[in-house]
């Protein structure tokens, strides 16, 4: 039995936005579909296609491959190696989810999926107020280090997807288009339990990432409201429960359970890294391994309570795995997708769209990936890598499509002008 190319490439279309969609809730599942994608894209003979953003990351994962090559124990840096195959979400997406519909189903089922796994969350945060009333135990020294992890394994990954999935929707009911207020209900209604199981994850940097990012979009959509923003959050601080409130005075004053000073620790010694390695680093994952010959001699021992496995920020993480200059890559890639996406925003015309949403919020995503970025090596994530790339490859995608919006406009004119 064969089949035609456009069957093919149809498949590959609903493989693809499966993958996409079910790393909410299962790697393993999102992966497989990810191969069956590619191969019948390969198979169907379609052009694999790959926005701009790709040079600097290919660069990037060129500069990863150099430095497990220069490693002391290039072994243990083959986990990286296999996460290459994660990137490949990028230009699969790219070259199969490709208009505005199909693009709008994505995110939307995003939303519907992530207020599924939010719900899940609620449910075990309720599980854990029952559990500590029963051992008769302070519920936040509890609660910190066993946090609500949704269908995920960690309670970061779970922050991170939920984030990506709330500023998508977010952008949708700012400036998609809908043209009833009633419309809107569901997806609010999937908004709101987003908001609510990140808040009572009570994640700090998914925290302030999402806020900074959040703060972008309603700054774009109308500023005026932004003033409204630290009433809100005063309301979510003072009546929320009181494990957010003690979550939200440990920014300031942070007890031994989470305490901030083990992240000090970490920047420090990778910074020391660095500064020893700078071309080319450690080489991946040999940051975990050698962590404690570059703990600086000031600091006392035994060191605070924390996770000492990576350095809780993805710009020194890099740095002092893969070098300085394969850093600056990622940077590059970063920064170019803003770019990109800003101008694109500017040039569409007036009102609501599938692009403006589109845009918008792979914009907010990149904000809030950089800003969470400074405390959690949240692009090591593997869940959160693909959803990062499938954002990225949306935005581009949408670039595309105005672009050709705006060529049928111009072409119609100048018909209509003959």
């Amino acid at each position: 039995m064969t089949f035609s190319q456009p069957v093919l490439v149809r498949v590959a279309y609903y493989v693809a936005f499966g993958s996409a969609v079910s790393i909410l809730f299962s790697i393993a599942v999102s992966q497989i579909l990810l191969g069956l994608a590619i191969a019948a894209l390969l198979i169907s003979g379609e052009k694999l296609r790959l926005p701009r953003v790709w040079i600097p990351l290919g660069l990037f994962l060129l500069g990863t491959l150099i430095s497990l090559a220069l490693a002391d124990t290039p072994a243990a840096g083959l986990p990286q190696v296999r996460k290459i195959y994660v990137f490949l979400m990028l230009p699969v997406v790219f070259s199969t989810i490709r208009d505005r519909l199909a693009m709008r189903r994505l995110f939307l089922t995003w939303g519907i999926v992530g207020a599924g796994t939010a719900v899940w969350g609620l449910m075990q945060f309720a599980q854990k107020v029952r559990q500590a009333r029963a051992l008769g135990v302070n519920f936040y020294d509890y609660y910190t280090g066993e946090r609500i992890t949704g269908a995920m394994s960690h309670w970061m990954t779970f922050g991170g997807e939920e984030m990506f999935v709330l500023l998508m929707l977010g952008a949708f009911i700012l400036f998609g288009p809908v043209s009833r207020l009633r419309n809107l209900w569901p997806w609010l209604a999937c908004a709101g339990l987003l908001i609510l199981a990140l808040v009572l994850g009570e994640t700090r940097s998914i925290w302030v990432g999402t806020l900074v990012a959040g703060l972008y979009l309603i700054w774009f959509w109308k500023r005026s409201v932004v003033l409204l923003v630290p009433m809100l959050l005063a309301l979510v601080i003072f009546f929320g429960p009181s494990s957010v409130r003690e979550r939200f005075a440990s920014f300031l004053h942070p007890k031994g359970v989470d305490s901030n000073m083990f992240r000090i620790v970490t920047w420090r010694t990778g910074l020391r890294m660095i500064e020893k390695h700078p071309w080319f680093g450690l080489g991946p994952e040999e940051v975990r391994i050698e962590f404690n010959d570059y703990v600086p001699p000031d600091i006392p021992r035994p060191l605070p309570t924390g996770w000492y496995g990576h350095l809780h920020n993805i710009y020194l993480q890099y740095a002092a795995e893969r070098g300085i200059p394969t850093m600056l890559l990622l940077m590059w890639a970063l920064i170019q997708a803003l770019a990109d996406f800003g101008r694109g925003v500017r040039k569409l015309p007036p009102g609501p769209s599938d692009e403006r949403f589109i845009l918008y919020g792979a914009i907010a995503v990149v904000i809030a990936t950089m800003v969470a970025g400074f405390f959690e090596v949240n692009l090591g994530d593997s869940e959160v890598l693909t959803m990062f790339l499938v954002a990225i490859a949306c935005g581009y995608a949408a670039l595309a499509t105005a672009k050709q919006a705006t060529e049928g406009r111009k072409q119609a004119l100048s018909r209509t002008t003959s």
